[in-house]
């Protein structure tokens, strides 16, 4: 185990789960510029599992989401999607393949309404949402539907980032700080939804820094700090590591 403050962070070795892996991340190394800010991360997500990356500021959560779609200056090592080398694949490619990805900023258009917001992307020909669904997991948007998107509160451009995505019927979503800066009901709604959306069968990796948040819906989580994973557990092992997670998130 990891000594803080003690020692660089390191990679550390951990029982993965039993089963093949939707997502497989091996050995990921990224950079932006000059600046290494992965240090080989490794994860599984298996399908239908909800999975939480937690850590800091600045422990490289945001920037694995985006190595594995290849957004970052130059990246390293292995990541592959339903069996698919995303390693290979030019920027368009995961989206093409079912891997959605809900930014931290959201890429709301603030020249259209929130309907056209959500007819943006095209309805995946398989298992994309149609709008009345959307609607029913989120009220609002069918309230606020004529507003112009960036009139919504964080909460509901939030909620219409999410929907915009699963239009395209993802196999899998990368979700970036959903809840950051949401009044503590607009985070239990989402909550909500993304356990609806569990049921489903999404598969879902989240970027946290809410742990209680996280721990409402997640199966499994990674920790990360310092661009590398520290630790790696179940849902069912958090009351057992409630000291190990003060010392690294200070929840």
């Amino acid at each position: 185990m990891l000594e803080l403050g003690t020692h660089e962070p390191v990679p550390v070795a951990v029982d993965e789960p039993a089963g093949p892996a939707l997502l497989e991340v091996k050995g990921l190394h990224a950079w932006y510029g000059e600046s290494h800010v992965l240090h080989g991360v490794d994860l599984r997500v298996r399908e239908g599992e909800t999975v939480c990356l937690l850590g800091r500021n600045g422990a490289g959560k945001t920037t694995t989401l985006r190595a594995i779609l290849g957004i970052v200056g130059r990246r390293q090592g292995g990541v592959s999607f339903d069996g698919r080398d995303l390693t290979r694949m030019p920027l368009h490619g995961p989206a093409r393949v079912g891997l959605g990805y809900v930014p931290e900023h959201r890429g709301i258009f603030a020249g259209l309404t929130v309907a056209e917001n959500l007819m943006l992307p095209p309805k995946g020909a398989e298992g994309g949402m149609s709008v009345d669904e959307i609607h029913a997991l989120f009220p609002n948007l069918k309230e606020r539907r004529t507003s112009p998107g960036t009139k919504l509160s964080g909460g509901e451009q939030q909620m219409l980032a999410i929907a915009r995505i699963l239009r395209t019927g993802p196999k899998m979503i990368l979700l970036d700080e959903p809840t950051e800066g949401l009044a503590p009901v607009i985070v239990q709604r989402i909550a909500a939804a993304l356990r609806q959306l569990k049921a489903r069968g999404l598969t879902v990796l989240v970027v946290e820094q809410n742990f209680r948040f996280a721990r409402n819906i997640a199966d499994r989580f990674y920790v990360m700090e310092g661009g590398v994973v520290v630790d790696a557990f179940g849902a069912q092992e958090v009351e057992g590591r409630l000291d190990r997670l003060h010392e690294l998130l200070g929840v």
